[in-house]
């Protein structure tokens, strides 16, 4: 049985044959659970040292990480907020769009190609 070439790991290019490992939801699961760690390590951290600030708030252990989590969030809450007003139909760009048009079947020929 010949095998596909999706299938077929030796037919990959270098970076893909490298990064087959990802595959796997465990190696996936395990570099997640790493990222969660390393946050971790560094909040804790940011507890046993002195940082030079320039505004009374940076004096505040973790301030960073708080400040950079409630960022990412209230982007994410406003983003789905412009949604509600920037989304458009489906059909927004239909009468225009080459995707709406009619299919010239019957100025099409079929034509078979040898490999």
């Amino acid at each position: 049985m010949a095998s596909n070439k999706k299938d077929d790991p030796e037919k990959l290019p270098l970076l893909g044959r490298k990064l087959l490992w990802l595959d796997n939801m465990k190696n996936v699961e395990r570099i997640v659970y790493g990222l969660y760690f390393t946050c971790f390590v560094l909040f804790i951290a940011d507890f046993f040292y002195k940082k030079k600030t320039y505004m009374d708030i940076e004096d505040v252990p973790g301030f960073y990480a708080i400040y950079g989590f409630a960022m990412c969030a209230l982007l994410v809450i406003c983003a789905r907020g412009m949604r509600l007003f920037l989304m458009r139909d489906e059909t927004y760009y239909a009468p225009n769009d080459v995707e709406s048009e009619e299919h010239p079947e019957a100025n099409l020929s079929k034509e078979t190609i040898n490999d």
